[in-house]
């Protein structure tokens, strides 16, 4: 999956974690994935992963009814193209790695298994509907965007995501947090990374097309350093709650859009239903 991009002393450090237990969820022993950690405030007003799947069913019922108006009345619904594209996919969570088991076998990869590559299943496009097809991909677009500002609403959240997460990434408590889980990551004989993305995003790791890592073990061990110095540190608790306060406060501030971004998206979203129901 991919995912969006990047995203604390001592006392201020303990604030935050326990202003969060208090409030957040109910606590795991451990935090494996980033759903152990809770909501946060902006992503009710975020794009998810099923907005996406729903999306991609819509715009292909929408492009296989253009494509047979232009005379393809055959085009599949998940067509390849006529010749394969280089796919590259980033896989992770926006704290690095969480899980031990993980870690422990596949470093900061995963197992290909389980998490194959997505590939068309339907027939390649023939030259012809190739040449049509950009036209009609198009023409979807606007049916599922009609209703919404696209430079001033879409989105608006993710947008301001970007000022947000350099606000986290600069918090100060952050930065202590930081700096206390690359000692111990150094500790434990491995490189000195300023912060669990760097160690995540490592190029020594090698990863190919699909994103994937050579899970070489310099990887894996260095990939379990990573997750046993979160875990002792609470440094993830630490990262989520401060995200969660920078992202409250923006909100807080630019509640209007925020509000107008999510109207935009609720319109995209009653697009999509309208187009499953009557084609789907």
């Amino acid at each position: 999956m991919v995912r969006r991009g990047w995203r604390l002393g001592a006392v201020a450090g303990i604030t935050v974690l326990a202003a969060f237990c208090a409030s957040g969820p109910e606590r795991h022993e451990f935090i494996r994935t980033a759903s152990d950690l809770g909501p946060l405030p902006g992503d009710r007003y975020d794009y998810t992963a099923q907005d996406y799947q729903r999306s991609q069913r819509a715009s292909a019922l929408l492009i296989r009814q253009c494509m047979a108006s232009r005379g393809h009345p055959d085009f599949p619904l998940d067509p390849r193209y006529p010749s394969d594209p280089v796919v590259a996919v980033a896989v992770g969570t926006d704290y690095g790695a969480l899980d031990l088991g993980t870690a422990r076998r596949w470093g900061y990869g995963w197992d290909p298994a389980q998490h194959p590559a997505p590939r068309a299943t339907g027939r390649r496009m023939t030259n012809a509907e190739y040449a049509d097809w950009p036209a009609c991909n198009a023409e979807a677009s606007r049916r599922l965007m009609h209703g919404i500002d696209l430079k001033r609403d879409w989105l608006y959240a993710s947008r301001r995501a970007i000022e947000v997460d350099k606000a986290v990434k600069h918090d100060p408590r952050l930065r202590a947090a930081w700096d206390e889980w690359s000692r111990c990551v150094a500790e434990q004989g491995f490189s000195r990374y300023p912060d669990p993305v760097a160690a995540y995003t490592d190029r020594a790791w090698q990863r190919d097309n699909s994103g994937n890592t050579r899970h070489t073990q310099r990887e894996r061990a260095t990939a379990v350093a990573d997750v046993t110095c979160k875990r002792r540190h609470h440094t993830v608790e630490l990262w989520h709650a401060v995200r969660a306060q920078k992202q409250g406060a923006d909100i807080a501030r630019h509640r209007a859009r925020y509000n107008a971004g999510l109207q935009a998206l609720r319109t995209y979203r009653a697009n999509i239903a309208e187009v499953l129901r009557k084609a789907g």
